[in-house]
C-alpha cells in the first residue's frame, strides 16, 4: 500500500503533539505540527479529547479535513482525511514496573535492561541477594504498586529455588495494580524453564502470568528481545485499557500504543543499525532524563528518576552540589539567590527564563542534570557480568580505568539531544556548549539537537508490523528524523592527552565546500569555533605527539567531517576539564570561550 500521509501523535504527562508527514514527489517530509493539553485527569479524563485538540490545530493548519466529528478520517481519499494514524504516550506517568532476578548484578541487572528498553521506569529491582528480608520485599512490592512485575533468573539447568522463591513473595505480597481495580497484575516470567510449573503454581491464579523466553538462557547471552515484546504487549492489554479514554484511542490508531521512552529509544536503535554508527541520545525533561546508548551493537536505556529541569531541579542541585553548578555560571552570583531562584523553578515548573541570567543558570543546571545521568548510564551501560573473558595486561590496565562499561566516547559518532532546554535553547551554540560541557566527547563527534521533539512519533511509525505499510512506513521515519526531526549543529573535535597550557596540540586543514583552505592550530585551554555548512568536508587531523585523536598518540587522520548551525569545535579544554579555582579566574576563562563561539550576547 502507498502511504501518502500520516498522522502521528505522542500524548505526553502535559501536552500532547500531532504532526501530520505527506509524501512530497519520492520522499516523505514533517508538514505541519500542532499541540494540546492532556486531558487525561480530571474534569475531561478522557485522553482522546486533547488528541482531538492537537489533531484540530494540524486541521486548521494544513487546510484540510482530518476529522469527522470526534473520528480521525483514515484513510485518505482525495485531500480528506489521512492514510494511517499512530500514537504514543507517557500520559498518566507512563509505564511504571518492578523487576526481579536472582542475582541482583546479573539476571536483575539483564531484566532491568530489557523493562527499561521497552520504555517503562523500573521502580525497584528485587533480587534474592540485595540483603533485604522476605517480609521487607513482600511490603515494598505492596506499597510500590507497579504497573508490571517481570521476573526472570536461572540460566537453562541452573537454580530454580530462588525464582520459585521471589514468585512466592510476589504471591504472598499479592499487589494491586495501580490503574483498574477489577483486573489482576500482570506478570511476565522469563527465568529458567525447569520453574515453569512451581512458577504457575504460585502465580498462575492470583495473577495475569505470561512465560516467555529466557532473558539469561546462559551466562554468555542476554536475550532481552521477547520480554521487551511482551511488555509492549501487555502495556497496551492492561495498563493503557485502565487509563480514562485510552480504549476508544487504541480503536482509531493503526499500530499498537507504543510507551513514549520506548519508541524514542526504538528509533535511536534503528538509526544506529541503519547508518551503521555509534550513538548516544538524551531526553531531558522536567522530572527526569532519559539517556539511549548503542555501543558495540547493544542498545541500553536509563532513566535518572530524580534528574530534571523543573520538578527535580532542586534534587539536580543537591546531587551536583552548589559549587559544580556555579562553576558554569559566567559570572558572580549569590549563592542565597542561586537557592531562590532554583527553588521558585521547582515551585512554578512551568516557566521560562525572563533574563539572561535566568538563562544561564538554567543552562549550568541542565549541564549537571546530564552529567549525572550519563555518570549513572556508564555504570549501567556494561558488558555481561558473571561471564568470563580472556584479557591481556593491557586490557587489565584499561578495564580497571573504566570497569566494564560498554560506553567508549572514542567510538562515539553522533550526539543526539532533546527535551526543552536543549531543543529551545535561544542560539543553537547554547545547545552545543551544553552537550559538549556534560557529555565531554572526545576524538570526533557530531552533534545534533531534536528540533521539536518529534523522536517518538517517528519511533512508532518505524515499528510499524503491518506487511503491506511495514516498508514505507520505514522509510518515512528514517527521511523525517534525518531532515526535518535533527537540527545538524556541527562536529565536535577534541584531542586527548597531557600537555602544557598554550602548546599546540592540534593543527586541523580543512578544505571547505567551497574549495577554499584553511589551516588551524588548536592550544590547550582554547575552545575554537569555525564556521562550516552540514556538507562533508576532507580534514586532516594532525595531533601532537602526546595527543590522541582517534588513532593513537600522534597519529594523522584524514578523514571527512560536517558543520552544522553551530560548525566546527575545536576543543582544547582537556578531559576531564578543569577549571581555574579561584572565581575570578574561572569566569574570565567562561567568559573568554562563551565569546569564541558568541554564546551568550554579553560577552559577545
Amino acid at each position: 500500500m502507498e502511504l501518502k500521509s500520516i498522522l502521528a501523535t505522542d500524548c505526553g504527562s502535559t501536552t500532547t503533539k500531532a504532526i501530520l508527514i505527506e509524501k512530497s514527489g519520492s520522499e516523505y517530509r514533517l508538514k505541519f505540527r500542532g499541540e494540546a493539553p492532556t486531558t487525561v485527569e480530571a474534569p475531561f479524563e478522557d485522553v482522546t479529547k486533547g488528541v482531538l485538540n492537537a489533531v484540530m490545530e494540524v486541521e486548521e493548519l494544513s487546510g484540510r479535513k482530518l476529522l469527522d466529528g470526534e473520528n480521525i478520517i483514515t484513510p485518505q481519499k482525495g485531500d480528506v482525511g489521512v492514510d494511517i494514524y499512530v500514537s504514543t504516550s507517557s500520559a498518566g506517568g507512563g509505564l511504571q514496573m518492578m523487576v526481579a532476578g536472582v542475582v541482583k548484578s546479573m539476571t536483575g541487572e539483564s531484566a532491568e535492561r530489557a523493562a527499561l528498553g521497552a520504555g517503562s521506569i523500573v521502580m525497584d529491582v528485587m533480587a534474592s541477594n540485595d540483603g533485604r528480608k522476605p517480609h521487607e520485599k513482600i511490603s515494598r512490592i505492596r506499597q510500590l504498586r507497579p504497573d508490571m512485575i517481570l521476573l526472570s533468573g536461572g540460566i537453562y539447568g541452573g537454580t530454580v529455588s530462588h525464582v520459585v522463591e521471589l514468585s512466592e513473595m510476589i504471591a504472598a505480597a499479592n499487589p494491586r495494580p495501580r490503574l483498574g481495580t477489577g483486573y489482576k497484575l500482570p506478570v511476565i516470567f522469563a527465568g529458567n524453564n525447569q520453574a515453569q510449573e512451581n512458577i504457575k503454581k504460585s502465580l498462575g491464579e492470583i495473577t495475569d502470568l505470561t512465560i516467555v523466553e529466557n532473558i539469561r538462557p546462559v551466562l554468555e547471552v542476554e536475550n532481552l528481545g521477547p520480554s521487551r515484546d511482551k511488555i509492549h504487549d501487555l502495556f497496551m492489554e492492561h495498563v493503557m485499557a485502565q487509563a480514562p479514554g485510552y480504549k476508544k484511542l487504541m480503536g482509531w490508531t493503526d499500530a499498537p500504543i507504543m510507551p513514549t521512552p520506548g519508541a524514542v529509544g526504538s528509533l535511536i536503535e534503528m538509526i544506529a543499525r541503519e547508518d551503521n554508527i555509534t550513538v548516544v541520545g538524551v531526553d531531558i525533561g522536567g522530572a527526569t532524563t532519559d539517556i539511549f546508548s548503542v555501543f558495540q551493537g547493544v542498545f541500553n536505556r536509563t532513566v535518572s528518576a530524580n534528574l530534571g529541569m523543573s520538578y527535580s531541579i532542586c534534587n539536580v542541585l543537591a546531587e551536583a552540589g552548589m559549587d559544580n553548578v556555579l562553576r558554569w555560571v559566567p559570572m558572580h552570583i549569590d549563592r542565597d539567590e542561586l537557592n531562590n531562584r532554583i527553588g521558585n523553578k521547582m515551585i512554578r515548573p512551568t516557566t521560562v527564563p525572563q533574563s539572561l541570567q535566568e538563562l544561564i543558570i538554567e543552562q549550568a543546571i541542565a549541564r549537571e542534570a546530564l552529567r549525572l545521568s550519563f555518570i549513572q548510564h556508564k555504570e549501567f551501560a556494561v558488558a555481561l557480568k558473571g561471564v568470563q573473558t580472556e584479557r591481556t595486561i593491557s586490557d587489565a590496565f584499561d578495564q580497571s580505568e573504566s570497569g566494564a562499561t560498554l560506553v567508549n566516547m572514542m567510538e562515539l559518532d553522533l550526539l543526539v539531544g532533546s527535551g526543552g532546554v536543549l531543543s529551545h535553547a535561544p542560539r543553537r551554540v547554547q545547545a552545543a556548549r551544553m552537550l559538549v560541557d556534560a557529555f565531554m566527547p572526545i576524538g570526533i563527534t557530531q552533534l545534533a539537537v531534536d528540533s521539536i521533539f518529534m523522536m517518538p512519533q517517528l519511533g512508532v511509525l518505524a515499528n510499524i508490523d503491518k506487511k503491506d505499510l511495514k516498508d514505507n512506513a520505514r522509510k518515512a521515519a528514517v527521511e523525517v528524523f534525518k531532515k526535518d526531526c535533527l537540527i545538524r549543529l556541527g562536529t565536535c573535535i577534541a584531542p586527548v592527552g597531557k600537555s602544557k597550557l598554550g602548546k599546540t596540540i592540534l593543527t586541523l586543514e580543512l578544505t571547505l565546500p567551497d574549495g577554499n583552505a584553511i589551516k588551524h592550530e588548536l592550544k590547550t585551554g582554547e575552545l575554537i569555533k569555525i564556521d562550516a555548512p552540514y556538507e562533508p568536508m576532507e580534514a586532516k587531523l594532525t595531533p601532537s605527539r602526546n595527543m590522541d585523536i582517534g588513532a593513537g598518540k600522534g597519529e594523522i587522520i584524514n578523514t571527512k567531517i560536517y558543520g552544522g548551525h553551530v560548525g566546527i569545535l575545536l576543543d582544547g579544554r582537556g578531559r576531564p576539564l578543569e577549571l581555574p579555582e579561584t572565581d575570578s579566574e574561572r569566569i574570565a576563562k567562561l567568559q573568554e570561550w562563551s565569546k569564541v563561539v558568541n554564546e551568550y550576547p554579553e560577552f559577545s
